[in-house]
């Protein structure tokens, strides 16, 4: 069986790694001219977790992870407004960066990743295979697509129509880079800093090589991205003191600079014939549910075992691909029904929010309540593979 897989990202590349060891011939690319580095901080836990676990990452995961043990919300001269101490025993969940799990993942991949590449066609004749056309101008004949390219996919509006008809736009805006700046590192240290006025949350936290990662949400009026993204942010957050008048002149342009709508996905099918989404293609749950990376792999890996238990040799694909979707669905709604119930809380809109807040992080210093809060800032716990 041959796959075309769309997309180089969390999702695309452990349905490759799945695909390989199953025996498909896999093709994939992704339309970055090379691997994408940056993004920022994500506490990976969940059945994700579990899947990396099966994947045999666990080792590498833990080379690579951040011992955050902190998280505080500052005022504008940096004095800390609430806080709570994350516990340092929670097993299974750990800290790192996107671009560090997929690097994870990409380096146990044994398929070459075609990168500047994407689809550009896609035709299905009756009972024949997938026709895809690539942006090189090479034409391909696969017994399956997948579109994995994110929430602007490009599969996804080849096959399933317009990218306004199935994205959810949460109201806000997201930023994200890093910069060398070894005291503000040392500063930060093992805490997620955060700064947050009605409408606009900054945050900082220090990495490895005397780096500092920096990540802004703010609230917009539209979905439609400015064109000097850089002026937005220096704009938006020069004036709230802290450490934003130090880090945001060394704000660079993109792509260096993650800039990006905060949105979901909405879909009333996965698949049509044999093009299927997959990850933030069909299943993107936002920033706000804090569970995409979990969802992408965990997604993948019942992808994969449908595919592997359908009845694929006499090329009925259509019952896995069911099958993969009736598995998942319930899951990815009850966690961006999460995600949108969170916003109020990650990015308060008013005084009156970020006090309750903080009255909220106060009450959780007492003995035990740590753990019962971060408990329910989770969309339904951990989880299992559904």
């Amino acid at each position: 069986m041959k796959a075309l897989v769309c997309g180089a990202g969390l999702a695309g590349l452990t349905l490759t790694w799945h695909l390989e060891r199953a025996g498909w011939q896999v093709e994939l690319v992704e339309r970055a001219p090379a691997f994408r580095d940056g993004g920022y901080m994500i506490d990976f836990y969940g059945p994700g977790y579990e899947v990396a676990g099966r994947m045999g990452l666990h080792p590498r995961l833990e080379e690579v992870r951040y011992p955050v043990d902190e998280l505080g919300y500052l005022d504008g001269a940096g004095r800390q407004t609430s806080g709570l101490r994350l516990p340092p025993d929670v097993t299974g969940v750990v800290s790192l960066l996107r671009a560090d799990l997929a690097r994870a993942i990409a380096d146990a991949v044994r398929t070459t990743t075609r990168y500047g590449t994407s689809v550009t066609a896609v035709a299905q004749p009756p009972a024949a295979p997938v026709q895809v056309t690539l942006t090189d101008g090479s034409e391909h004949e696969v017994d399956l697509l997948v579109g994995s390219d994110g929430t602007h996919s490009t599969v996804r509006e080849l096959v399933f129509g317009p990218e306004r008809d199935h994205v959810r736009h949460l109201g806000h805006h997201v930023a994200a880079y890093s910069i060398h700046a070894p005291e503000l590192s040392r500063e930060i240290g093992t805490r997620y800093r955060m700064l947050t006025v009605p409408g606009l949350m900054a945050g900082a936290y220090a990495l490895r090589g005397e780096r500092l990662a920096l990540l802004f949400l703010h609230r917009v009026s539209g979905p439609a991205l400015p064109a000097d993204p850089v002026a937005v942010l220096r704009e938006r957050f020069g004036g709230l003191g802290w450490i934003l008048p130090e880090v945001l002149p060394a704000c660079p342009p993109p792509p260096e600079l993650y800039y990006d709508q905060v949105t979901q996905v909405e879909l009333g099918e996965w698949s049509r014939g044999r093009v299927v989404l997959l990850g933030d293609a069909c299943q993107a749950v936002s920033l706000f549910a804090g569970h995409g990376a979990s969802m992408a792999m965990t997604a993948a890996h019942v992808l994969a075992t449908e595919l592997a238990a359908g009845g694929l040799a006499a090329g009925e694909i259509g019952p896995a691909l069911a099958g993969y979707e009736r598995r998942m669905r319930p899951v990815i709604e009850r966690v961006q029904r999460f995600g949108r119930r969170f916003i109020h809380w990650m990015a308060p809109p008013s005084r009156l929010r970020i006090t309750a807040r903080d009255l909220l992080l106060r009450a959780a210093a007492l003995p035990g309540a740590d753990r019962l809060l971060v408990g329910s800032l989770s969309p339904g716990g951990h989880g299992r593979i559904p």
